[in-house]
């Protein structure tokens, strides 16, 4: 649907909601964040909720995916009226501000990719999904609070760790709903395997491989990232950058210890209280 939605950037209570819905393991524009960021931060997050849900969409076929998401890539920042509903206030926001679409074309780009990509090849092929899946959104958060110089590089960490934590965790999901395996496929095999054990109840020797050796490369990600909230300028955003590199520790923990295919894996409010007064503490 397309056509002009009033009242500026405010996209009501719908991105709040959808922040309640799908903020599981990393907080999302929360109390931290400035009162003055936060509806361009909810704009956002409506804008890549609901591309989010059209790439994964089982209702839609491949090529009307990329054809809708393709749409709003040209017309974001240039023509209003061109724009489903959901993508408006994202659009004003950046206009308001006087920000670049770069960063969310490039989210975009991802999901375009995700309408027609099942399969990864090395480690190489899935970090260049999550810059465009997972950094841009860093980088988005970035922009908006006017942190021109805090670690850019560090960010792009982050955001590429806590995707592939979430590909662990959903692993079997995304096989079983999308037939999409982001786990790189030759991995698999090379450790005696097959993407069609993910559909076990149980993981087998050669997914435990694979997750652990895309935990070695993830906690990497997450070493380098570690210095990156003390760049940040703004309180809000540096304390809630601290408490999700916290919880990334965790959720790795976590899923070195527990399988993914037997159970969801997921950190405990005790564990996120705890990563929360950590951040807090470390990055006041």
């Amino acid at each position: 649907m397309t056509g002009q939605a009033t009242g500026g950037i405010n996209s009501s209570g719908g991105a709040r909601r959808l922040i309640d819905e799908n903020t599981e393991n990393f907080p999302v524009g929360s109390f931290l964040i400035g009162q003055q960021f936060r509806p361009h931060v909810h704009a956002f997050y409506l804008f890549a909720r609901e591309a989010d849900d059209i790439a994964d969409s089982p209702d839609i076929q491949a090529e009307e995916k990329i054809a809708q998401l393709e749409a709003v890539q040209r017309a974001i920042t240039i023509d209003e009226t061109a724009l489903p509903d959901w993508s408006v206030p994202y659009h004003r926001s950046l206009l308001e501000q006087g920000l670049s679409s770069v960063n969310g074309c490039y989210l975009l780009s991802a999901f375009i990719q995700d309408a027609t990509k099942q399969r990864y090849r090395d480690w190489d092929d899935l970090m260049d999904y999550c810059m465009r899946s997972a950094a841009s959104v860093g980088r988005v958060m970035m922009d908006i609070h006017g942190e021109t110089d805090a670690d850019i590089e560090g960010s792009d960490a982050l955001c590429c760790a806590l995707q592939v934590l979430n590909h662990l965790q959903d692993c079997k999901k995304d096989y079983l709903a999308l037939d999409r395996v982001y786990l790189p496929e030759p991995w698999l095999i090379e450790a005696g395997g097959g993407v069609e054990d993910l559909a076990h109840d149980r993981e087998t020797p050669a997914v435990r491989r694979v997750i652990d050796r895309c935990l070695d490369e993830t906690e990497l990600l997450l070493h380098r990232a570690e210095r990156m909230p003390r760049s940040v300028r703004r309180r809000g955003l540096r304390l809630e950058s601290a408490f999700i590199v916290n919880l990334a520790w965790a959720l790795s923990r976590q899923l070195r210890r527990q399988d993914p295919l037997a159970n969801p894996v997921k950190v405990s409010k005790l564990g996120w209280l705890l990563c929360g007064l950590k951040g807090v503490v470390g990055a006041w």
